[in-house]
């Protein structure tokens, strides 16, 4: 029993916030140091190749509003996510839902000549709106009390805030948002595919 409520313990969303409110003070107190060594832009990224930018700029942050913000949906999202998941893949879908937001970013920025640098977990917390929706499509007896419609509702709601919003990277969130929902359908359909299996297995 105690080794099943460790597991249903979302440590891994808990620590990505603990994390990420560290890098913020540290950001708070080093001035512009980390934003200038981990801010997402195309120069840096694409004529630079400090391609660990697509992952750094997860952890970094404009502001108290914005670090709140996120740190409050990742927290409550991704713990409810992470029980049905499980914590490696959890984290798998977190930071590739961050990476395909950023690369999204990036490829908009490129098309647009923009040259602006962004910050910030939205993408991967966009992604984590897409995996909910997927696994709720394929596996709705996972999360009985949420339903399709409801999360449909939310991720409308965030995108509408974000377009009508200024300096927003709308751009990652669409990515993130696209990226989660498709590795969500993938890690999924596999999760079925091995239960099936062993259902099997053990009838034969």
């Amino acid at each position: 029993m105690k080794v099943k409520r460790l597991r249903n313990v979302p440590w891994v969303s808990g620590m990505l916030v603990v994390i990420n409110v560290i890098v913020f003070l540290m950001c708070t107190f080093s001035e512009n140091v980390l934003y200038n060594k981990g801010e997402l832009d195309v120069v840096s990224v694409l004529a630079g190749k400090q391609y660990g930018r697509l992952l750094w700029a997860m952890f970094l942050h404009a502001g108290i509003e914005h670090i709140f913000n996120n740190m409050v949906l990742l927290f409550f999202l991704g713990a409810m996510i992470e029980k049905v998941t499980g914590h490696v893949t959890f984290l798998v879908l977190y930071f590739l839902s961050g990476i395909g937001g950023n690369l999204c970013s990036l490829l908009v920025k490129l098309l647009q000549m923009d040259y602006s640098a962004s910050v910030g977990a939205s993408g991967a917390i966009f992604g984590l709106d897409g995996v909910l929706l997927a696994w709720i499509l394929l596996d709705r007896q996972s999360m009985p009390d949420v339903t399709p419609k409801r999360v449909i509702l939310m991720i409308a709601l965030s995108l509408y805030s974000g377009f009508t919003a200024q300096n927003i990277d709308n751009a990652a969130h669409v990515g993130g948002l696209v990226t989660g929902f498709l590795a969500g359908l993938l890690f999924c359909a596999l999760r079925k595919h091995r239960r099936q299996k062993k259902t099997k297995e053990v009838w034969t």
